[in-house]
């Protein structure tokens, strides 16, 4: 298989060109060592080469045009068909949902959710904490707010839209209290993941 993987040159955003630009050579190592390998262990490789720089500090991505995103998940695309020896053109959402691999955009929204969780619980550095700040709703309404954050006011034209202080609270309120109420970070990774896999695979 010939996979072409985009590098965003054109990018504003010098950590995106990072992330996008997975050297060619990787996919041709990973694709022979496919032939050799179970999908298990394969997968494990493909982790290592590839799901590990599209992770690597992706909660800073929150917010960027989406074209930009897009270009990101075609090299998660690119690294499926290698795992599966699946030919280009072949519908890339199924693979994806036989993996288990939440696409590029939901895994960002899980690293900040993660981080928000973590921060809410007194397991992030204390700048992240400070940034957030609980919604303490009348008595009437408490039961049906509890647990929300604060969304503050910005400018969403502007880079405010993209900051974690902004980002956090909305992709935090827009989460099923039995998510946001987990009593652990495992037990809320596990919930979390299969909420958003949901949302990326409603079929």
């Amino acid at each position: 298989m010939n996979f072409r993987v985009l590098s965003l040159r054109m990018s504003p955003d010098p950590n995106l060109n990072s992330l996008a630009h997975t050297p060619q050579h990787y996919f041709s190592y990973s694709t022979h060592l496919c032939i050799y390998y179970s999908l298990h262990d394969a997968e494990i490789l493909v982790h290592a080469f590839v799901t590990s720089r599209l992770d690597y500090c992706n909660a800073l991505l929150s917010g960027c045009p989406s074209r930009n995103i897009n270009k990101l998940q075609l090299v998660q695309n690119a690294a499926a068909r290698v795992l599966t020896r699946t030919r280009r053109y072949d519908h890339i959402t199924p693979i994806l949902s036989t993996l288990h691999w939440l696409p590029v955009k939901f895994r960002i929204k899980f690293k900040i959710l993660l981080i928000t969780y973590k921060a809410l619980h007194g397991l992030a550095p204390q700048y992240l904490s400070d940034l957030l700040v609980l919604y303490d709703p009348p008595r009437l309404l408490r039961s049906k707010d509890a647990g929300y954050l604060i969304l503050p006011r910005i400018v969403k034209s502007t880079a405010g839209g993209r900051a974690f202080a902004y980002r956090a609270p909305q992709l935090w309120n827009s989460l099923p209290i039995s998510v946001r109420d987990s009593d652990t970070v495992s037990v809320f990774k596990s919930r979390l993941k299969t909420y958003l896999f949901t949302q990326a695979y409603p079929d």
